[in-house]
């Protein structure tokens, strides 16, 4: 978690492949994770999301640049509900003791 928290004092990263189930944290940018999920794990970009943990409100949030798809989701947040519903769903699951660990 240390390591997570190197770039950012008070938020860390969150990238997620939501087919795989893969998710990274940490990172200056989401498309690190992306460009290794992607080159590691034969991930599909439209498969991949990011967000963030922030510490101060314990909160999960669902905002990143890779977000930003022009023909899918012309935001930063993640649009569509069941994507994101998806998305916190999984990052919520393996990050559960995320709070605990800060």
């Amino acid at each position: 978690m240390k390591k997570a928290r190197e770039e950012y004092s008070s938020y860390i990263k969150i990238t997620a492949d939501l087919k795989q189930q893969l998710v990274a944290i940490g990172g200056e940018y989401h498309a690190d994770a992306e460009q290794l999920f992607i080159k590691t794990h034969g991930s599909k970009q439209r498969d991949i999301w990011g967000g963030g943990y922030n510490i101060t409100s314990h909160t999960f949030e669902t905002n990143a640049m890779i977000n930003l798809q022009p023909r899918r989701n012309k935001s930063l947040e993640i649009i569509d509900p069941a994507i994101r519903k998806n998305f916190l769903t999984l990052v919520k699951r393996k990050l559960r003791r995320i709070k605990s660990l800060l």
